[in-house]
């Protein structure tokens, strides 16, 4: 059952210590709530780490407060509570984070994504909420925590990213009476929009044109698919972060109702990213199948390669879906 924001207030003030983590490759809810809720436990006099297995993506580095964001340490450290932030499952949190806080006392795990199973001592997942920015502004207004300026922009952030910056089905009232709040608050949007959204580096442009000439469309125009190859990584000297938010593209072609992204990783598998613009279309279902998850809207999957055959397979999956809707 889900704790209630009292109850995990309790625990973050009887605490002293605490080390906040998020999700391998993470997106800007990742790194924003990390932030947010990071600083407003330092206002309250707390010893606060903030780690991320990927340390911290160059397009973030703008946020006040990024600095902070470590990648692990090599050595197990000593914290009174771990709190996992937008992350679905414990693993994706990286060997390396988990293997630093294998000593905390407690777990919190505060996350937005319906294929959370509850890894926590303490567990808030609302899949109701478009980010877990957003949990967390109601988890600080509700018990009165501080709200740093630091803290105050990276739930802008947080929420403004994982909604499409506020254009996504998940978008609310509440969404943008949380975002009048903060603006309320001394946020300065057109700045912050202006870093967030035009501030992309020519390698992204490249890596546009390189998906482009990958583009497929299927399934009676109805599935729209490009994929990302190592050869391309390597000779465009792409980061992880070049690609975030580039299928919404391929999401906006008209008559599309499931986009996907397909990448090959240094490992050796697939990052599979999935869209869909109709609720009949469930994409954490279908991730499901392959041992990913998310939201109904979006998911994602990592899957064994080669790249082929994961298209193949996922492909499949997806128009099985489609087919059982009207055209």
């Amino acid at each position: 059952m889900n704790a209630t924001f009292q109850e995990i207030g309790s625990c973050l003030e009887e605490a002293e210590t605490f080390a906040l983590l998020s999700h391998v490759r993470p997106d800007g809810d990742a790194i924003g709530s990390q932030i947010a809720l990071g600083f407003a436990l330092e206002a309250m006099g707390k010893k606060v780490r903030l780690i991320n297995e990927d340390g911290l993506p160059d397009n973030l580095a703008f946020m006040a407060g990024a600095d902070r964001i470590e990648t692990p340490p090599a050595e197990p450290i000593g914290v009174d509570v771990v709190i996992a932030l937008d992350t679905a499952t414990k693993p994706r949190l990286g060997d390396h984070a988990l293997a630093a806080v294998a000593n905390a006392g407690r777990w919190i795990n505060i996350d937005h994504h319906k294929s959370n199973p509850g890894y926590g001592d303490l567990n808030h997942i609302d899949d109701s909420s478009p980010a877990t920015g957003q949990i967390l502004y109601h988890l600080i207004t509700e018990l009165g925590l501080p709200m740093p300026p630091e803290t105050r922009d990276a739930i802008y952030v947080a929420v403004s990213t994982d909604t499409g910056s506020f254009q996504y089905a998940g978008t609310t009232v509440d969404t943008y009476e949380m975002a009048a709040d903060l603006v309320r608050r001394g946020l300065e949007v057109g700045r912050i929009n202006a870093l967030t959204y035009d501030n992309h580096p020519m390698r992204r442009v490249e890596l546009m044109r390189a998906l482009l000439n990958t583009l497929e469309v299927e399934s009676e125009g109805r599935v729209a698919h490009w994929q990302l190859t190592m050869d391309t990584v390597r000779s465009l000297g792409l980061k992880p972060e070049d690609s975030e938010g580039l299928i919404d593209t391929i999401r906006a072609i008209q008559g599309v109702i499931v986009a996907l992204f397909f990448e090959e990783l240094e490992t050796g598998k697939i990052r599979v990213s999935m869209r869909s613009k109709d609720p009949r279309v469930d994409a954490c279902k279908v991730c499901q199948q392959f041992g990913g998850g998310g939201h109904s809207l979006a998911a994602g999957i990592r899957m064994p390669g080669p790249i082929e055959e994961a298209r193949r397979k996922v492909l499949e999956a997806v128009n099985a879906e489609i087919s059982q809707i009207d055209p």
